[in-house]
């Protein structure tokens, strides 16, 4: 491996591709300020080739004149490193330019800094460029810290993402500006370096994937897994250099595939597709030792999709297939655009290689997403979009209706609006992108409903209905009586059951003849606590937590019974629980079950029914919604230090002996194990939730690092609610 490579863990995967622009030549260019009016500028040159590469008809005077903007508006500018800070959007904007973005983005591109950065005006852009080009700069615009405080990073991803979902383009500008940054994050201390990362792995890598970037994904994996697990990386990285034998085998394999394509007739193309960092990480965990072949795949390419059938047909027939390995993505693609047929076969030598079969228009999509699908308000044959020398339609401000809008994204946009808390927006987006694919259901009415992975009823109940759902009391899935409970798969069709409908339809009872989702016995009780249980989509949960904060005396008291340890008894003129304490007499104190508060937690309260405070977290969403409502709040403070009930969530790299280690560490720390749950591993990630009762909360700070700690843990948090005890 070079010592570029050594440097760098995503040159591994670019190796056979495009070679890395210098940007330092680059900078120099621009220096040199703006071309002659006849030529481009050197320093854009390479970008305009790039987009002639995917577009050649394209009228590249925009580009040059947002150039120019760009260039003068940032002169004088330099980055960390000490490179002239018109290398940053230069970068990005050829980073999409290799993708195939048409002209608008790459504009956009070229400006995405100048109104946060320079004296550069939206308004400026807006009468130079045109709305949709300011439409996009300012959806990658920072808000500032001045005015937003610590909440500025949470409230710009919000804002982000409320432009995305007018135009995707606003989030492929913000993937390959985070791109360059993290190429480039060296110069930076360690511990931003780390923070930074895992702010890119906990929400943009997630996003590139849904939206189908998977360029931009992998290299993003590759540089965080570098800043956040360098001895880890470092061992990847040996298993590659030590891989002699790889490129020969799968050599020997794509040229066996050439030669059975060839005598079938089937016009394609084999190459070798060597595996990201990442990549073989995973690999590594999931088999062990590795082989040659383990360290790529095979891509065979085609023209058409019946060719892509023809070829899978063909590799089976004289090779041996591996038939648990195959999934057909084109009949069903995924829910980011992804289509391809997958295999694995065995050549004569036992060596068993991954296959990917796709058209060259499905790679293009495969690798680029929905940056390959161009402007997505495109005039139709025939119509002349004003002004635009693309040819295309001037967006209208007032019905921005992007077609290539996925449903996950509209289920964003529609519980954002309910999240005014930056934390628990900030929360509740990091559950959501932690999904790691969609199903799609049908309601009653044949409309469909797209739902992540392990979503329930009161999923679809709160996706379909919004807050009508509190009054949902059971459904039919494919015809036949289900709890609210149940989990949906792909495909299912559900109609919703309320106390009210025409045919009213009793939901199903337990043996002794009561509901068998507690807390819902008629149209007007409303949600129970249990719902959260089965709750995977934030709109669900903010709804149920909202109404049950606002509606404490609501629940049926087998859906109100703690879920924390049961208050102690009051003393003489204040009461107390889990050493919470209350200057109030003849009250009861109880910990919500929606933030689960733990010393040293600033805490509040709220008086309810039946002389009980609860008491909250100050950055749960209940008590701005109590606050909205105008309800008094308690004075709250921790007593002595007294034992603690509180959830944590690990998530981590699947390995052998991972569980062992956790609940050692866990032990180690003087915590008990009350309850514990382990998600199946998807995509080699495994989370772990455990609710754990600590003798001091003090002790809870050392425990989470502890738990860090552990050998493949990348992360542990607090939860909202706690592990179903079976």
């Amino acid at each position: 491996m070079s010592a570029a490579e050594a440097a760098n863990p995503g040159a591994h995967s670019r190796r056979r591709g495009r070679p890395r622009i210098d940007l330092r030549r680059l900078g120099r260019a621009a220096l040199l300020g703006p071309a002659t009016r006849d030529r481009l500028p050197d320093a854009i040159g390479h970008v305009a080739d790039a987009h002639r590469a995917h577009h050649p008809d394209a009228d590249l005077t925009i580009l040059h004149r947002a150039y120019v903007l760009a260039e003068s508006s940032h002169r004088g500018q330099f980055r960390k490193s000490g490179e002239a800070y018109i290398t940053h959007p230069l970068a990005v904007t050829l980073i999409l330019a290799e993708l195939g973005a048409e002209t608008t983005t790459l504009t956009a591109s070229l400006l995405h800094d100048t109104v946060e950065d320079t004296d550069v005006t939206l308004d400026q852009v807006k009468a130079e460029f045109g709305a949709e080009v300011a439409y996009l700069v300012d959806g990658v615009t920072k808000l500032e810290k001045v005015d937003y405080g610590a909440a500025a990073e949470p409230e710009t991803f919000r804002k982000m993402l409320v432009a995305t979902g007018n135009d995707v383009r606003v989030m492929s500008i913000k993937l390959a500006d985070r791109l360059h940054n993290m190429r480039t994050l060296g110069v930076m201390r360690p511990e931003k370096q780390a923070r930074i990362a895992n702010v890119t792995k906990d929400f943009l890598i997630p996003l590139a994937e849904r939206l189908g970037v998977q360029a931009l994904k992998t290299e993003l994996e590759d540089l965080v897994f570098a800043i956040l697990h360098p001895e880890e990386c470092e061992r990847t990285r040996s298993l590659i250099a030590e891989s002699d034998t790889a490129e020969a085998a799968l050599d020997a394999m794509a040229q066996s595939f050439r030669s059975v394509l060839r005598e079938a007739g089937i016009t394609s193309e084999v190459v070798i597709r060597p595996r990201h960092f990442v990549s073989v990480h995973r690999v590594s965990l999931k088999r062990g030792e590795l082989r040659g072949t383990d360290f790529g795949r095979l891509l065979v390419l085609v023209g058409e999709d019946a060719d892509c059938y023809a070829v899978l047909g063909e590799l089976h027939t004289c090779f041996t297939p591996v038939i648990s390995e195959f999934k057909d993505f084109i009949a069903a693609p995924k829910f980011n655009l992804y289509q391809s047929l997958h295999t694995a076969v065995a050549g004569t030598d036992g060596a068993v290689a991954e296959v990917l079969i796709r058209t060259h228009q499905m790679h293009k999509v495969a690798e680029a997403g929905v940056i390959a699908l161009g402007n997505p308000y495109a005039s139709t044959e025939g119509t002349d979009g004003p002004d635009r020398p693309d040819g295309t339609m001037e967006p209208d401000d007032e019905e921005r209706a992007d077609p290539t809008r996925p449903g996950w994204l509209s289920r964003l946009l529609e519980w954002q609006e309910s999240t005014p808390d930056s934390d628990a927006f900030w929360s509740s987006l990091r559950a959501d992108l932690a999904q790691d694919r969609e199903i799609t259901v049908f309601r009653a009415d044949g409309q469909m409903l797209g739902l992540p992975m392990g979503a329930s009823c009161v999923d679809a109940a709160y996706a379909q209905y919004g807050e009508r759902a509190h009054a949902c009391i059971g459904a039919r899935v494919n015809g036949r009586l289900a709890t609210l409970s149940t989990v949906l798969s792909d495909g299912d069709t559900v109609h919703l059951l309320f106390a009210h409908d025409t045919q009213p339809t009793p939901a199903p009872a337990t043996a002794d003849g009561t509901p068998s989702v507690p807390g819902v016995q008629d149209a007007g009780s409303g949600p129970s606590p249990q719902w959260l249980d089965h709750a995977r989509t934030p709109a669900a949960r903010i709804a149920i937590t909202t109404w049950l904060a606002a509606h404490p005396e609501g629940a049926t008291p087998q859906a109100a019974a703690p879920r924390r340890p049961t208050p102690s008894t009051p003393a003489l003129g204040h009461a107390a629980a889990a050493n919470a304490v209350v200057d109030l007499p003849d009250t009861t104190v109880r910990l919500a079950g929606c933030c689960t508060p733990v010393p040293p937690d600033a805490v509040t309260g709220f008086a309810v029914r039946g002389g009980v405070v609860t008491v909250h977290r100050e950055q749960c969403a209940a008590v701005s919604r109590m606050k909205s409502l105008e309800r008094r709040s308690v004075s709250v403070r921790w007593g002595e230090a007294a034992a603690c009930r509180v959830t944590l969530v690990a998530e981590s790299f699947g390995r052998p002996r991972l569980l062992a280690d956790l609940t050692e560490a866990i032990a180690t720390e003087g915590a008990a194990v009350v309850s514990a749950t382990v998600e199946p591993p998807s995509q080699q990630r495994v989370r772990h939730t455990y609710t754990l009762q600590l003798p001091d909360a003090a002790g809870l700070p050392a425990l989470m690092r502890a738990m860090r700690d552990v050998p493949g843990v990348y992360d542990v948090s607090r939860s909202q609610r706690p592990a179903p005890t079976g």
